[in-house]
């Protein structure tokens, strides 16, 4: 139980449910809002210890899979639910705690109300009708006025797993600074190659100095690598090093890994802080509102786009094809699609097209032909695979990382409309393919970006110092939260094609849908839920 609960508020009765769970009155008169994105949760207080009665608190531990994360879930009147991370003392009871030391930092002493409100939480949703719930809520990021490290006790070390992306050496950065600095913590390393790198016993020592400018560098100065993960050496490496805080920057499959390494080290009653940083270039990571480098990759999107666009409308009947990443996702062809206002076509995962007939591809192809000229294409890495399934014989196989591998789509749609206009149109095309996606990668993260990794950084930092662990730090809704692991791996974030930007796209491009109207009113008709 989180030190700040009522110990009087415990509950005896029975449970059978695989979750933690708390249900609060949230009605009480020390409930309030905070801001219109923050409430606070009140957990002490209460008028009389009568109270009490108000809260149930309800624990289990789930015993049915090692493999199933323990959950966490505050439940209160109006729909309200708190989607909550795991606290040392809910496996560690009577931990001394110890003052914050950034209430002598002067760097902080001017800003009002600097410590965040061990209840504030934040909503996952913002636009709601009158009688709505409350909805889920997720707890917020920040520092708090007590911590369960002191500054010379803490080893913690850094690790960067999966692919390449903008921003990577900037959260080494301030991950470093944020514990120097505000927490003046000494001993922090980084861990080389990814997770294999536990096994291997040599480390990059970590300090300010050493990470000064390494923002200004692309990839991660720790190295990367995908899979590894063997979590039972990985646990016992970290434990006969002493590491007591762990900061994993990676995406889905990294935070995955993650929640198996955390679940390892509450099941040894570890005092080890594991805390997440979502890394992915194609913004498909759920709950948050976008992954750092997303940005970045947009705005160096650009420069493909326009250089396939110089391309086409110089020659007759020019068309540029650019491939981009976004393996189950398409929110970069699709932002730079908007940014650019040059293409013609932007084609996605989560939007299926056809090639030949009426309203397909090669007809629309001819028509913008036809009208100016020439043509620009946007692909998604990930869009048409169904199309090209029976030429792929890597179908089914996967990376280190559990990614589907992936035949190149870009490719196989320049070959498929030149095939098309020499063999049915007999017309003489000027194609070029561009394929960016490593000159994306391996860049520098723009400012945007840059700030926005090291609020991340330092979210996650505040959060491993209160004693917070087995979470994810996320912007949501604009706030810094506290996300569970399980949370940001059960489903992949998707571009939502009934959704008001991709009709946006739809007008900026003057492309059609693909869809049948069957197809369309399908998908915007809500599933009603299995019985």
């Amino acid at each position: 139980m989180h030190p700040s609960l009522p110990p009087l508020a415990m509950s005896t009765e029975p449970v059978e449910s695989e979750q933690v769970v708390v249900e609060a009155d949230h009605d009480s008169p020390t409930w309030r809002q905070l801001s219109d994105f923050s409430v606070s949760v009140s957990r002490k207080g209460f008028p009389s210890q009568a109270s009490y009665a108000d809260l149930r608190f309800r624990s289990v531990k789930d015993m049915g899979s090692l493999a199933g994360p323990e959950k966490k879930i505050v439940e209160g009147k109006l729909g309200y639910v708190l989607e909550d991370v795991p606290h040392f003392t809910d496996y560690l009871p009577d931990l001394p705690n110890y003052p914050n030391p950034l209430q002598d930092n002067p760097a902080y002493s001017v800003v009002k109300k600097y410590f965040v409100n061990e209840d504030d939480t934040v909503p996952q949703k913002v636009v709601v009708q009158i009688n709505s719930p409350r909805g889920i809520h997720f707890r917020r990021g920040g520092p708090r006025q007590r911590v369960y490290f002191e500054s010379e006790d803490v080893y913690a070390c850094i690790v960067t797993c999966g692919g390449l992306c903008p921003g990577l050496n900037t959260v080494i950065r301030e991950l470093v600074c944020g514990l120097s600095y505000m927490y003046g913590v000494k001993k922090i390393v980084g861990i080389q190659g990814g997770y294999r790198g536990f096994y291997a016993r040599n480390t990059i020592p970590l300090a300010p100095k050493i990470v000064n400018d390494i923002h200004k560098r692309g990839g991660t100065i720790l190295g990367t690598s995908r899979g590894g993960h063997d979590v039972m050496k990985i646990v016992d490496n970290i434990q006969d090093r002493g590491i007591n805080q762990v900061y994993i920057i990676g995406g889905d499959g990294t935070q995955k890994g993650a929640s198996v390494i955390f679940e390892e080290i509450r099941r040894r009653g570890l005092k080890v802080a594991v805390a997440g940083i979502p890394k992915t270039i194609d913004n498909d990571i759920a709950v948050i509102d976008k992954s750092f480098g997303f940005d970045t990759a947009v705005e160096e999107a650009q420069r493909a786009i326009n250089a396939a666009h110089v391309e086409a409308e110089s020659v007759e009947h020019g068309i540029g094809v650019v491939k981009l990443m976004g393996r189950y996702s398409g929110f970069i062809a699709m932002y730079a699609t908007l940014a650019s206002r040059d293409v013609d076509c932007c084609l996605i995962p989560e939007s299926p097209f056809y090639l030949e007939g009426k309203g397909g591809l090669f007809e629309y192809i001819e028509k913008r032909l036809k009208e100016n000229g020439h043509m620009v294409i946007v692909v998604a890495e990930g869009a048409g695979q169904e199309l090209i399934a029976a030429s792929m014989r890597s179908m089914g196989r996967e990376d280190a990382s559990g990614n589907k591998l992936l035949l190149d789509v870009g490719l196989w749609l320049s070959q498929k409309i030149k095939d098309h206009f020499t063999s049915k149109q007999k017309m003489t095309i000027n194609l070029k393919y561009i394929d960016p996606t490593y000159m994306i990668r391996a860049i520098p993260s723009i400012a945007s970006d840059n700030v926005y990794c090291t609020l991340l950084a330092q979210s996650a930092v505040h959060g491993a110092m209160a004693g917070y662990t087995g979470f994810t730090a996320g912007l949501v809704n604009g706030r810094h939260t506290y996300i569970p692991f399980y949370r940001v791996t059960e489903k992949r974030n998707k571009v939502i094609i009934t959704d008001r930007m991709w009709a946006r796209l739809l007008s900026s491009t003057n492309q059609p849908s693909f869809l049948s109207a069957e197809y369309i009113e399908e998908i915007k008709t809500p599933r009603e839920p299995p019985k």
